[in-house]
């Protein structure tokens, strides 16, 4: 499968949290050298320190996103590999995140870098993992949040881009699926069979793909208009790069 990455955008990500990360730890300098250096200071110090820690969990949420290797790109990559050129992975090139397209229609996966117990169960999503994955969620790591919610916004996002390039008849003919992946080494999936959405693990996503991307539910003339209307502008020279990989 080709991929093709927009490095523009990933690199703008990692610049702030890089940003976002060096103001945090300035500000918590700054509030712990007023707690002990003024004493007569210590509401502006509580308030510079609270400051900090909300920027720094920004950077936390960007360089977790974005910075951490191997990328989620990356991963998607590798766990696609080989399953043929008639479709095409993009990352952070559409209004979603990461989307395939190609005959078989559009393909939305759904990164989610969540360790513990996932559970899909009474209409809801549900991580467990015990006190250490409270104080990651509080320190380190974005809580499992609502993924189902996730996906109607990932796939409004491109059902509205398709209906203002193509129109609302011809982009209600697109169809458009979601995945859910959850590439922490350490999330272990548990009751998900009844989710909405398929939820995996990036070793699981070939043998889901294999025979779905052999349907043909889109012409050629279709594919090209879907991307057309779904994918920004890459750089040839990027282009060429990217579908190398």
């Amino acid at each position: 499968m080709r991929s093709i990455l927009n490095r523009d955008f990933l690199q703008k990500q990692l610049k702030v949290a890089q940003y976002t990360s060096l103001a945090g730890l300035v500000l918590f300098a700054v509030g712990i050298y007023l707690t002990f250096a003024a004493p007569q200071a210590v509401t502006w110090a509580f308030v510079i320190l609270i400051v900090g820690f909300l920027v720094s969990q920004v950077g936390i949420y960007f360089g977790n996103r974005y910075g951490r290797r191997p990328r989620a790109d990356q991963i998607l990559d590798q766990a696609l590999k080989g399953l043929g050129d008639k479709h095409v992975l993009y990352h952070y090139a559409t209004p979603a995140g990461h989307v395939i397209i190609g005959p078989s229609g559009v393909w939305v996966l759904i990164i989610k870098y969540q360790r513990g117990r996932i559970r899909y169960r009474k209409g809801k999503w549900r991580q467990q993992g015990g006190p250490v994955l409270w104080y990651l969620r509080l320190f380190a790591q974005e809580g499992l949040g609502r993924p189902d919610v996730e996906v109607r916004e990932e796939v409004k996002l491109l059902r509205q881009a398709l209906a203002e390039a193509l129109g609302e008849e011809e982009a209600a003919a697109v169809p458009i699926e979601a995945v859910l992946v959850f590439t922490h080494p350490q999330a272990e999936l548990v009751e998900v069979d009844d989710a909405p959405v398929p939820a995996l693990k990036p070793e699981g996503l070939k043998k889901f793909f294999r025979e779905r991307l052999k349907q043909k539910r889109l012409t050629p003339e279709q594919v090209k208009r879907v991307r057309d209307a779904l994918v920004l502008y890459t750089p040839p020279k990027e282009r060429k790069r990217a579908d190398a990989t």
